[in-house]
């Protein structure tokens, strides 16, 4: 070794701290383009942090020691400038990764802890090598320049985890890495793999958890555009037919009212309406008078049903049930209102749309379908009155413009 050019480590902190508030403004850009850029189902979190000397010089002496010979102004490690971007869910990390990566130039990405076996301890975790962004790096270079310019070898490192994985990898680090394990630490290795399998299961069954939501979501969307279609096909006097072209989906956990709901609903929305009818009234025959919420949803539910299959009464019966359980459940009162706009009570439809719009007013289709009502009891004003709601809530049909249409050929009569 020549000690002739061997850096102190004086100097070489001097040098690594003289650079401390750039890096740091260099990572907070960075993190404001995260979070202006990555748009995930839950907003990730950010966490950021340059690294500290003593880490630094510790890493450069293990990995990079020959450098310090050269009397280097500054040498570059990967990771002097990390982001952690904490997700909900994992499938939030491989979106995330990709977003991140039509975003910024990549110089690598690489999972770490994946080669580790079941029964060790440690955290998988994407880390991803980003260039620095040459608009961000030229706006803070000129804030800078007394500083020696950086070379193009900086560059940031962005980790993305999920708030368990995260979790983890913070207790792992106090309790391993800043002490020094010896063999006779195996029992308590032990333990932290185990400990650490369950946070991993924890976040799997997270995301069966979340899967099993959008599934279910998917589903009640496709059943209330369904109900739409069936209101639209008998108050026009026409049969709509079922979009039979639905992607289905398969039920997460067999045996559980959450299950047979999934059910219901798959049988209700591929038209095996019989099919659909006898599961909503089995699941509840089985829960308890006392769990109102769950019953206002199931009858609204087998009312919906009941409905497609042009059982009015029964319906009618079931969307009154449902409100008796849950006086707030303001879709119930909607399509109580259209069972009685199909049975031409237009006093009674009005009712149950009021009662509906005074729980939520912004509601389109409700509007609409009270301007429906008013137009057929004469009240051609406030049909007019609903309708430009409804038109500006965001609904424009065929519809709407048939029903303007009407009223503007009204007015111009009563001219």
């Amino acid at each position: 070794m020549d000690t002739t050019t061997l850096i102190s480590k004086k100097q070489l902190k001097e040098n690594y701290e003289s650079y401390s508030s750039y890096f740091t403004d260099i990572m907070n850009g960075i993190v404001e383009i995260l979070q202006d850029k990555i748009k995930l189902s839950t907003q990730p979190t950010y966490k950021s942090r340059v690294k500290s000397f003593n880490s630094y010089y510790k890493k450069i002496l293990r990995l990079k020691s020959d450098q310090i010979e050269k009397n280097e102004l500054l040498i570059y490690l990967s990771d002097m400038m990390g982001i952690r971007m904490i997700c909900a869910f994992l499938e939030d990390i491989n979106i995330g990764l990709e977003q991140i990566k039509k975003v910024f130039e990549i110089e690598e990405v690489e999972i770490k802890g994946a080669e580790k076996k079941f029964s060790e301890f440690g955290y998988e975790s994407i880390h991803v090598l980003i260039k620095i962004p040459k608009e961000l790096k030229s706006k803070i270079d000129s804030k800078y320049k007394g500083l020696p310019s950086i070379s193009d070898q900086l560059v940031c490192e962005i980790q993305i985890r999920t708030i368990l994985q995260d979790a983890w990898a913070e207790v792992e680090h106090e309790l391993i890495y800043k002490t020094e394990f010896n063999p006779f630490d195996i029992p308590l290795r032990r333990k932290l793999a185990s400990i650490n399998a369950s946070l991993t299961l924890a976040d799997i069954t997270f995301q069966e958890i979340r899967d099993y939501q959008n599934k279910l979501q998917r589903e009640l969307d496709e059943r209330r555009r369904s109900f739409y279609n069936i209101a639209d096909g008998f108050l026009n006097e026409k049969k709509e037919r079922l979009d039979e072209n639905i992607s289905r989906v398969t039920p997460y956990v067999q045996g559980t009212i959450d299950d047979l709901l999934l059910r219901a609903i798959q049988a209700h929305n591929e038209g095996h309406l019989f099919e659909a009818v006898e599961i909503y009234t089995r699941i509840i025959d089985v829960v308890p008078k006392s769990d109102k919420n769950i019953l206002a949803v199931i009858t609204k539910h087998r009312g919906m049903a009941y409905f497609a299959m042009n059982k009015l009464d029964e319906a009618l019966a079931d969307f009154e049930e449902s409100i008796k359980n849950d006086p707030t459940a303001f879709r119930s009162y909607y399509y109580k209102g259209i069972v009685y706009s199909i049975m031409k009570k237009y006093d009674q439809a009005i009712e149950c749309y009021n009662k509906s719009l005074e729980i939520n007013d912004f509601q389109a289709h409700t509007h609409f379908r009270r301007a429906i009502a008013w137009y057929e009891k004469g009240e051609y004003e406030k049909s007019m009155n609903d309708l430009d709601v409804s038109i500006k809530l965001g609904i424009d049909t065929d519809e709407c413009k048939t029903l303007q249409d009407k009223l503007v050929k009204k007015f111009g009569m009563n001219m």
